[in-house]
């Protein structure tokens, strides 16, 4: 069995940085990719950044573009994501996600960590 482990989330005030850490652990897998999506209170799960294994290109929601750096550690089976700028709206749970190598959509899921921007 798979399991993706969020870390680094937090309070922060506004203008703020955290570094989120996502280590995946278990069976073995082929990755196509691994990313990062987020869900406010009352709103639906959105999507953040993703990246892809094999030549590490990333892609951003427009959101975030310009203020999130996605980036993976291959030897390690970790994803990272740093969130510099960080405005109130950026809060949410954090969910770190895998697309295996065949499957259609993201189909392992960690179980998420909030992050909280407020002064």
């Amino acid at each position: 069995q798979v399991q993706l482990m969020e870390t680094g989330g937090g309070v922060v005030q506004p203008g703020g940085s955290l570094r989120l850490s996502c280590s995946a652990s278990g069976r073995p897998f082929a990755a196509h990719a691994m990313g990062w999506f987020r869900q406010a209170p009352g709103k639906e799960r959105e999507f953040v950044a993703s990246i892809r294994w094999a030549n590490g290109q990333p892609y951003y929601g427009d959101s975030v573009k310009g203020r999130f750096t996605i980036s993976r550690e291959v030897v390690k089976n970790t994803i990272y994501l740093q969130m510099n700028s960080l405005k109130p709206e950026d809060t949410a749970v954090y969910f770190c996600s895998a697309q295996r190598v065949g499957a259609s959509r993201y189909d392992l899921w960690g179980q998420g960590t909030q992050v909280t921007v407020a002064s």
